[in-house]
């Protein structure tokens, strides 16, 4: 892989705003992170070596996590506030592994930090999207099988 096609290939994730990028082909093998600080890694399998190193360009730092929204119709007695989980990325959203599968969640389900909520396929990758917060599903955004955009309200959670 030549120097101007990685550089092409992080250009792609910059613009599609995508949190993990990894391609794998016989030789080689590249993955590109966003998180604090941007990282490239790349191997070769034997015999073969890798492209000239360079410091990968700046990509604009992450997101910080939604913060979350207090309910409007919150009780007096005690604040209820709804997290909001967002698309990280551009795509289809799918509620279940396959069809015909029972959704990963449903509005009332208890769910727990980092558990798969739904997954979005981008450009034949399947990205699994996790919560974030624990507590109570109280409403899905999207249906199946429709294309989302970056930032937009997949799940409202009603976190504890």
């Amino acid at each position: 892989m030549t120097f101007d096609e990685i550089k092409q290939l992080l250009d792609i994730v910059r613009e599609h705003e995508l949190w993990e990028f990894e391609l794998e082909r016989e030789d080689f093998k590249i993955r590109v992170r966003r998180g604090g600080a941007p990282s490239v890694t790349m191997s070769a399998a034997a015999g073969h070596e890798p492209a000239a190193l360079f410091p990968p360009p700046a990509m604009p730092p992450a997101s910080p996590a939604p913060a979350p929204a207090a309910a409007p119709d919150a009780p007096d007695d005690g604040e209820v506030e709804l997290a909001v989980v967002k698309s990280p990325i551009v795509g289809t959203f799918y509620r279940s592994s396959e069809p015909g599968a029972p959704p990963f969640v449903q509005v009332g389900d208890a769910v727990r930090k980092n558990q798969v909520l739904c997954i979005i396929e981008a450009m034949k990758l399947m990205n699994e999207i996790t919560s974030e917060y624990e507590g109570d599903v109280v409403k899905v955004y999207v249906e199946n099988g429709q294309a989302v955009q970056y930032g937009e309200r997949l799940f409202a959670i009603r976190a504890r």
